[in-house]
């Protein structure tokens, strides 16, 4: 499983507890990767194991359906074949017939065989030679006549036989074409489970092994031409550049662009307010953003870069108040390794009602919101006092939530991760901006 999905939940949940957020900066600080024990290039990744289940699935299901089908062919077979007037059928049964036909005419041949010989038995003694040569011409005609009834009966019998096998043999190929389906789905359900049983077992390691990701300090996201003030009921453009840096190749690319709104009473569910959509150059047709990912970005050689245009539409309904974009990236190799932008950038706007005018205004600047952690640089949250979240008494876990192992997922997933904490900096400082006003 992607670490962005344990990501996803994290950050819906940060709409409706943002105190909570504040502890996941230790643990995104606090966490190492895991030391790589064994080769990448020798076993397959998760990406091709979740790619080898999803495969085993389908070709699962497809023998199911093979299965069914053959099953239905099979009784159509059947039936047909206890049918007279199915072509196998009436030929055996003339067969049979033509059989059961011989065997009377070689009985009424062997039947004047025997008068025949009677016939000579019981000629008198004073027989003439006419006599005689007559009833032994009888017996001659009598024999030839029962060596050809013999004979055909022969040749029905084995024409009858013939014909009884190749109903019994399209009967069992029926039914054979049944159990070829049936074994074909056993082994598809034994791949299936094998598959998924990989899957599982690869998870529970990368869990284990804390998926060695690790922050990419030479991976940016960066946001130009979004105004700080924004109005509700207008679309806004802006662009999107992620940037390679490194020196290494980087896969799959995947962006994190989170925007929200906030009043004084907190971050707001902005799905019903805001709309976000990208396109590209290679995808020019613009596109929803699903769950504030961007999964279409490809891959990036080194030092190559990718833009994505992106535009916001704000609903005539949004509140007028404040708003906000975190921006991060995310990159996945076939290897396995994998990491991202080492914080996430955020970007502040004001949000005008509709109708409003928006006054001066200029491009919102990033404000980094990165951690101490492997690879980081040290910076402090923009807006907070200090690096250290409030104490949550869970030893900057994420143990009050019920699940001390997303915070692990969370916490490696990269530069995204701290879009989290920045959230909550985000909301606090602005509710005491609007206390103090």
């Amino acid at each position: 499983m992607k670490i962005r999905r344990a990501l996803a939940t994290a950050v819906a949940a940060a709409v409706t507890a943002p105190v909570v957020l504040l502890s996941v900066t230790p643990a995104f600080a606090d966490t190492k990767p895991a030391a790589q024990t064994q080769d990448k290039q020798s076993k397959p990744t998760i990406k091709d194991l979740e790619k080898a289940a999803v495969a085993a699935q389908k070709a699962y299901e497809e023998a199911v359906k093979a299965r069914d089908e053959a099953q239905i062919t099979v009784r159509k077979a059947l039936e047909e074949l206890s049918k007279d007037s199915h072509p196998l059928v009436a030929a055996d049964n003339a067969a049979k017939q033509a059989a059961k036909d011989a065997a009377a005419a070689k009985v009424t041949a062997d039947q004047a065989v025997t008068a025949a010989k009677a016939a000579i038995e019981a000629l008198p003694a004073d027989a003439t030679e006419e006599q005689k040569t007559a009833a032994a011409t009888a017996l001659s005609e009598a024999e030839a006549t029962a060596t050809t009834a013999a004979t055909a009966k022969t040749a029905a019998d084995a024409k009858a036989v013939e014909t009884n096998d190749a109903v019994q043999d399209a009967r069992v190929a029926a039914v054979r074409a049944a159990g070829v389906a049936d074994k074909a789905l056993d082994d598809a359900l034994a791949a299936k489970i094998a598959a998924d049983a990989a899957l599982a077992k690869a998870k529970k390691e990368a869990e284990e092994e804390g998926q060695d990701c690790e922050p990419e300090n030479d991976l940016t996201a960066e946001v130009t031409g979004l105004p700080t003030k924004l109005v509700a009921g207008t679309t806004t453009a802006f662009s999107l550049r992620v940037t390679n840096g490194s020196d290494r190749h980087m896969d799959e690319i995947i962006t994190y662009v989170g925007v929200h709104a906030s009043d004084k009473s907190g971050l707001k569910d902005t799905g019903k307010f805001f709309r976000l959509q990208w396109s590209s150059e290679s995808s020019p047709k613009w596109k929803n953003v699903k769950d504030d990912y961007i999964d279409a970005v490809g891959a990036l050689k080194p030092g190559a870069r990718t833009d994505l245009k992106m535009r916001l539409t704000l609903d005539k309904a949004t509140p007028a108040g404040n708003g906000v974009a975190f921006i991060a990236a995310d990159f996945y190799n076939k290897d396995g390794a994998c990491g991202g932008t080492p914080g996430a950038d955020m970007y502040e706007f004001d949000v005008k009602a509709a109708g409003s005018k928006p006054g001066k205004t200029e491009d919102a600047k990033p404000k980094p919101s990165k951690t101490t952690k492997p690879g980081g640089n040290g910076h402090t949250p923009q807006g907070s006092a200090s690096a250290t979240p409030a104490n949550t008494g869970t030893n900057g876990n994420l143990a009050a939530t019920g699940s001390s192992s997303a915070t692990t997922s969370i916490a490696l997933a990269g530069g995204a991760a701290v879009v989290l904490g920045a959230a909550a900096v985000f909301v606090v400082r602005r509710r005491k901006a609007g206390s103090d006003a």
